[in-house]
């Protein structure tokens, strides 16, 4: 049977193809990074806008490139939370729409969830149970995850997530939007120990994050304690080393967290996923800690990594249980 998936939840306008068989025949994605670079950051607004003028040609583009045609569609599932209020209900509202046009259920999933359930479509087998990593813009969340649908957090950020910190750096630092990715090809050619930033809890027996003081760290490394008329600092020595000294930070907590995790857990497999994932030296490290733990390590390629529709194959779960969405199924920006 054919599903068709919807992803909205942020500035991603995503539909994708998948069959009760978890495979995946197309998975589109229409990104929104040129709207919000000059500001910096996504704006919500903007997003929504975009969100309904991009939502149908890449639903038609999706069933396009699967090869088939909307009356072959069998289920309509969609990220209905978490994530930012209108840009979800956009997605939510078309899914309704398509539900009831075409006579078939209606499943709404938990776009956290989907990140862990990345990890399952790409291995290709079962990876439950397992400690999850979400690790985002806009999450840094570890679960226990006993099943696909039995997700249990086990802790998360008490202020900025990962992504935000690494989107709030880079704008200090002058590196431009998305944050991640400027901030890892800069790092690139720093010196990681160049600057002793700080590891929030790392060394505490609980598994949480906080990201804030780290980004208030280099901040007051860049530009001192006089940071009102500061200007970014030029291309050079210093702020590949601010980058790579970060990053070397922001790693060294989630890896740390992981481990804990890990053998509080007593469980012998890891699922990273969201868009921090896609992040080379995290990617590295996990899997040298999870060596050492003699843990399995799953980690989806980058396509599945960012925001994307066909992380809601997790609906399968629910379907083979009849779990299906009420005709009413509403846009929860806050749950996880």
């Amino acid at each position: 049977m054919y599903f068709i998936g919807i992803e909205t939840s942020c500035d991603e306008t995503a539909a994708a193809v998948f069959t009760d068989e978890l495979r995946v025949l197309s998975n589109v994605v229409a990104s929104q990074t040129d709207l919000h670079a000059r500001f910096g950051g996504v704006v919500p607004e903007i997003a929504s806008r975009a969100h309904l003028r991009n939502l149908l040609p890449v639903i038609d583009e999706a069933l396009s490139r699967a090869g088939i045609g909307l009356l072959d569609v069998g289920c309509v599932a969609v990220h209905h939370t978490p994530g930012l209020v209108g840009a979800l209900l956009v997605g939510v509202s078309a899914a309704k729409m398509l539900a009831l046009a075409l006579g078939v259920p209606l499943i709404g999933v938990n776009h956290i969830h989907g990140h862990v359930f990345a990890c399952r479509l790409a291995a290709e087998r079962d990876i439950f149970p397992c400690v999850g990593l979400v690790v985002s813009g806009g999450h840094t969340a570890l679960f226990r995850c006993d099943s696909a649908l039995s997700l249990t957090m086990l802790g998360g950020t008490r202020d900025d997530a990962a992504g935000e910190a690494f989107d709030k750096v880079a704008a200090i630092l002058g590196l431009g939007f998305p944050g991640g990715p400027a901030v890892e090809r800069e790092a690139a050619a720093g010196d990681p120990t160049a600057f002793r930033f700080p590891r929030t809890f790392l060394d505490e027996d609980r598994l949480e994050f906080s990201f804030s003081g780290l980004k208030t760290a280099v901040l007051y490394a860049c530009h001192g304690q006089n940071v009102a008329k500061a200007a970014p600092p030029p291309p050079g020595k210093k702020r590949a080393d601010l980058a790579a000294s970060f990053q070397e930070a922001v790693v060294d907590v989630l890896v740390g967290k992981c481990r804990q995790a890990l053998r509080r857990s007593g469980l012998g497999r890891l699922a990273v996923g969201g868009g921090v994932s896609a992040n080379k030296l995290l990617r590295a490290r996990l899997a040298e800690m999870c060596s050492a733990e003699r843990a399995e390590l799953f980690i989806p390629p980058l396509t599945l990594c960012t925001d994307n529709a066909a992380m809601a194959a997790l609906a399968v779960e629910k379907w083979r249980l009849g779990e299906f969405a009420p005709p009413d199924l509403d846009a929860e920006p806050n749950t996880i």
